[in-house]
């Protein structure tokens, strides 16, 4: 067995610049239409905190694709408002335009100094310090809610789906795909080596997860209509639980590790600095030999946070570094910033092993993807 070494990571919280790219192939004839709905977009956008400035392209070769960048202060601000109500409402008009779209989001590393457009406040100019190691996985998650009491058929209809191919294309590929629930919320994890849009777009085509989709959709509690466009391009957006932060250690994962999904049930305009506050436990729990923590990503949108954790041991015998909240004080920290549901402050053993306990998620199915 190869031993865990190396560190991995990846985060939306070091401070950095962050620079947006959206591609996007118009339909036909859909120009003037599409930038009368770019300057009505600009005008809002420009008011939203931490934004510094947008760009639009247009291809010299293909006058159907644009280019879409911009550059916020950092990831947070751009994070809260992507995934937010106004940005679905923000964006609605451009969809009738648009025939494809795909967004890339970088951490600005390094650049030319002293451009002519820069601001005075270096604030705004941060730069990532080092570059980060990475495993080659993208992580993503979806969440949605069903209705109260349905919730065991919905467990029995996700659990028994068959898997889709794990090849996409030569270049990508689905690993795995983990579901969780936490009461009447589902939590669809997974990690693609590749392209993550062509990832989800093979597996939304695969007839037996069409079945499955078609299967749950009485038991939702917000309808959907995947087979209007429309309907499903906001669905998507609506139930996109991003990974905000991912450290571990590379390798192959000892035979005994369990996974775990803790939810965290932030108070209201809370989720960014429990998020926050758990990247930083994560990130020194990696560096530490002893500790129970091989990987963890947290994902977050709003006050949604949850945390998928993989142990080298059961989850109860390390309570405190299992629950992401290691040494005396930062147990009462998380405490003010979630909602404990009666288990107290968090400021005794006790406390962390009841909401440790109750932020655990029900494991519906955990699996590799097949290789053919």
């Amino acid at each position: 067995m190869t031993t865990l070494s190396e560190r991995v990571s990846q985060s939306a919280f070091d401070g950095s610049r962050l620079r947006v790219i959206l591609l996007l192939d118009l339909q036909d004839g859909a120009q003037q239409r599409f930038l009368e709905a770019y300057e009505h977009l600009c005008s809002q956008v420009a008011s939203v905190p931490g934004h510094i400035s947008d760009q639009l392209c247009q291809s010299i070769e293909n006058p159907s694709q644009f280019l879409i960048t911009s550059e916020w202060e950092s990831a947070p601000p751009f994070l809260e408002w992507v995934n937010s109500e106004d940005h679905v409402q923000m964006v609605r008009p451009l969809h009738s335009c648009v025939r494809d779209t795909r967004s890339l989001r970088f951490s600005v590393l390094r650049e030319t100094p002293q451009l002519p457009s820069f601001s005075a406040d270096p604030a705004k100019h941060r730069l990532q310090r080092d570059p980060r190691i990475g495993d080659g996985i993208v992580r993503h998650a979806l969440t949605f809610t069903v209705k109260a009491g349905s919730e065991d058929k919905v467990a029995e209809i996700l659990a028994g789906y068959v898997s889709p191919p794990a090849y996409v294309d030569a270049s990508t590929r689905l690993l795995r795909t983990t579901l969780f629930m936490h009461g009447n919320r589902v939590i669809r994890a997974i990690e693609v080596q590749g392209d993550l849009i062509e990832a989800l777009g093979h597996v939304a085509r695969q007839p037996e997860v069409q079945a499955v989709e078609e299967a749950i959709n009485p038991f939702l509690e917000i309808p959907r209509e995947l087979h209007d466009p429309d309907s499903a391009r906001v669905f998507f957006t609506r139930a996109a639980l991003p990974a905000v932060h991912h450290v571990g250690r590379s390798g192959q994962s000892p035979e005994d590790m369990q996974r775990h999904a803790l939810y965290y049930p932030a108070r209201e305009g809370c989720g960014m600095a429990v998020a926050r506050l758990l990247a930083r436990q994560d990130e020194l729990a990696v560096d530490d030999p002893t500790s129970p923590v091989l990987r963890s990503t947290v994902y977050q949108r709003d006050d949604i946070v949850v945390r998928q954790v993989d142990l080298r041991v059961p989850l109860d015998a390390d309570p405190a570094r299992a629950l992401g909240v290691s040494g005396t004080r930062k147990a009462p920290v998380l405490g003010r910033l979630v909602d404990t549901g009666g288990d107290g402050e968090l400021s005794t053993d006790r406390e962390i092993v009841r909401f440790l306990a109750r932020a655990d998620m029900r494991l519906i199915t955990d699996r590799p993807a097949p290789e053919s």
